[in-house]
């Protein structure tokens, strides 16, 4: 899978992800603990998003900063952190 097909599953997404087409990113809803981990390890490509939402876990991604690994990363996160326990651990 390349990173188009990473950005179209992001669009395509309902699990804690959204996207922002127009300007290259999209967002994932992160623990807090997993927000300060990923932008403190990749500043470039992850951003808490302001105010409110960003001190809960939203966090802004890069697409144009990242590469499909980081992404895939954030996505598997994302879902984990929305998916029940029973599943998550499948």
């Amino acid at each position: 899978m390349n990173l188009v097909d990473l950005h179209t599953r992001l669009m395509k997404s309902e699990n804690g992800v959204t996207t922002r087409p127009k300007e290259r990113r999209g967002v994932v809803m992160l623990t807090p603990e997993q927000q300060k981990s990923v932008t403190e390890a990749e500043p470039a490509v992850f951003e808490p998003v302001p105010g409110g939402w960003g001190r809960q876990g939203s966090t802004s991604v890069h697409l144009e900063h990242a590469d499909e690994a980081t992404v895939r990363g954030a996505l598997l996160m994302a879902w984990h952190n929305l998916t029940p326990k029973s599943l998550g651990d499948a």
